[in-house]
């Protein structure tokens, strides 16, 4: 058994070098055209320049007009259920995309659409969709829809086809090449907003699963795999003919896994907005338990969930039962587990929230009017109502008393707010010092504030070590934590100061990350003996030997070593800028292995 662990991890070790050395575009990036379809849809293309002009006219929102290859016809056929007897017709599938705000006119725009190209042969079947319907697609994990949407021909483009498809290319790029190490591809930003132009840059999350490595750094494949798909930038933007910059950020699925426990705002915003054009199971039941309320945002989702309320007095009045009701409802459900959560108390689920919400604000603190909880438990009764099937329909005279309501709600929650923020304010500058100067602590020693800041702006800032903007905010950071325990700073200052703090601490972060990988580059030395390749880590707690799967200290001899004690002699060499070593190993290595070479 153990010499097929041993084989089956030496195979894996050789596998994941030779994945990581070779950097060349994968075979078949993308789906190949033959000539003969190319001429025909290129031909397609200009037959449709007429159809453009009249949907352009009629329809002056559309954001897209593309025609679908044809290897994805048969899937988008079933999809949306042809008949059998129209599958066996040639047909020119044609994909129009328009806003959200106009989905209802769907019906409307087809009928109009088909009865005015009712004499062009072949036929056209037109897929009238919004970039919902795409993101729903890709929620469902029917990425062969989205791809062929992406991969669709463009007649005409306002920038989100362009922005997709070259998310798409690189996604295959990617995906073709480390398709072991991808846990996530995820877009966000204003292609997801279905805001995209042409020049619109794309903002891509790329989760790489470092669960299953475990003879290269975690920190060192995350690296390597980021070059390698940096790299892929210029040429999906060449395959995709796409003037759109991806914007890629690539996170180890161990440490994308902290935040999201600790509901980082980066990491919450990101799954949030994010969404999937790949995922093995990670980041869709992440998006998921944060809609349920099952992970604790932070006071950036709070701000968020408080801001849904100010669009209820328009969204309400102009939205048919179903919608106004679930509007009216998340307008008073989202602030108020908002409000609970900045007290300091679990997010409750929907249910439970009315009860919890009495009891806290109402019975213990008595910082609200009871009317408002009653108001609250209403809101929720009603939906509960209209999600059971009880209520059908609801009068106008309710409509306007729900928003009359809900207005004068959202408005006291914000009052309340206040209240509350002024106990958690003390808790988030405690932790906004505390997390700042432990960083800088750990990598300029314990030491001063005031000394702590003039080291960083020396050898960080004046060396070109760390944006001269750092600075600025850590200088900001100790005036607001000092300013504060004397009672002179407002909500903007503070809020301010947590923004700065989380861009400081990211920063810290990443270069404490690269100092550490330097610091194991350094002290690594690889040798050939007997015709084996081997490696040498030399580190203040002692130097090592690897060679194959196994693992050997070097003392007076080559002493049997694990995984666990070579982890923990690295992590104590983090942050040294030397190491120092005698010529005792050589000897003692020239012993035990005869004479070897060092390699460059």
């Amino acid at each position: 058994m153990a010499e097929k662990n041993s084989e089956h991890n030496n195979k894996e070790v050789r596998n994941l070098n030779t994945e990581l050395n070779n950097n060349y575009l994968p075979k078949d990036a993308l789906p190949k055209l033959s000539p003969e379809v190319m001429k025909e849809m290129e031909k397609k293309k200009e037959e449709m320049e007429n159809l453009k002009k009249f949907v352009l006219k009629k329809y002056p929102y559309t954001l897209g007009i593309g025609i679908l290859p044809p290897q994805s016809i048969p899937k988008i056929e079933e999809e949306e259920d042809i008949p059998e007897a129209e599958k066996n017709e040639k047909r020119n599938h044609i994909l129009i995309m328009i806003p959200e705000e106009k989905f209802k006119e769907i019906p409307k725009i087809k009928k109009e659409l088909v009865e005015h190209t009712k004499n062009i042969k072949p036929k056209i079947w037109f897929h009238i969709i919004t970039p919902v319907d795409v993101w729903n697609f890709a929620m469902d994990s029917r990425y062969d829809l989205t791809s062929a949407i992406a991969m669709s021909l463009p007649i005409y483009d306002k920038g989100l086809l362009g922005a997709l498809r070259v998310a798409e290319v690189h996604k295959n790029l990617v995906i073709r090449k480390f398709e072991k190490y991808v846990s996530s591809y995820v877009i966000a930003g204003s292609l997801v907003r279905g805001t995209a132009t042409k020049t619109s840059d794309v903002d891509v999350f790329i989760i790489i699963d470092d669960t299953d490595v475990k003879r290269m750094p975690r920190l060192e494949l995350r690296e390597k795999l980021r070059s390698m798909i940096y790299n892929y930038l210029a040429d999906a933007a060449a395959i995709a003919g796409s003037n759109n910059k991806l914007e890629p950020q690539i996170y180890l699925l161990t440490d994308f896994w902290e935040a999201v426990k600790d509901a980082h705002p980066v990491m919450f915003t990101f799954i949030r907005d994010g969404i999937p054009l790949y995922d093995r199971g990670t980041f869709i039941p992440w998006k998921l338990l944060l809609k349920m309320g099952r992970i604790k945002p932070s006071q950036e989702a709070i701000d968020m969930f408080m801001s849904m309320g100010d669009k209820v007095e328009k969204t309400a009045k102009r939205r048919l039962l179903d919608i106004v009701v679930s509007d009216i409802y998340w307008s008073v459900i989202t602030p108020s587990q908002a409000l609970l959560m900045l007290y300091g108390l679990p997010p409750p689920v929907p249910k439970d929230t009315a009860q919890i919400f009495k009891e806290t604000f109402v019975d213990k603190e008595k910082v609200i009017e009871k009317k408002y909880s009653d108001i609250l438990d209403r809101v929720i009764r009603i939906y509960k109502d209209y999600e059971h099937g009880k209520v059908t329909e609801v009068s106008g005279k309710e409509v306007d008393e729900l928003i009359k309501d809900t207005t004068d709600y959202v408005k006291r929650m914000k009052k309340l707010r206040e209240e509350i923020e002024k106990i958690s304010q003390k808790n988030t500058v405690q932790e906004i010092e505390k997390e700042v100067f432990q960083l800088l602590e750990n990598l300029l020693g314990k030491k001063p504030k005031q000394e702590l800041i003039k080291i960083f702006e020396k050898e960080l800032v004046k060396k070109g070590k760390m944006p001269e903007k750092m600075l600025i905010n850590l200088k900001d950071i100790e005036k607001v934590t000092a300013e504060f325990k004397k009672g002179k700073v407002n909500k903007l200052d503070l809020e301010n100061a947590r923004k700065d703090a989380t861009i400081l601490i990211n920063h810290l972060i990443e270069y404490g990350q690269r100092s550490d990988l330097a610091t194991i580059e350094k002290s690594r030395i690889q040798i050939i003996f007997k015709g084996q390749r081997a490696e040498v880590i030399i580190t203040d707690s002692g130097s090592f030997l690897i060679s194959g799967n196994a693992i050997k200290k070097i003392t007076h001899r080559l002493e049997e070593s694990n995984i666990n004690e070579l982890e923990k002699a690295i992590a104590n060499q983090r942050g040294k800028l030397q190491t120092k070593t005698t010529s005792k190993i050589f000897e003692v290595l020239k012993k035990e292995l005869g004479d070897f070479e060092i390699v460059f």
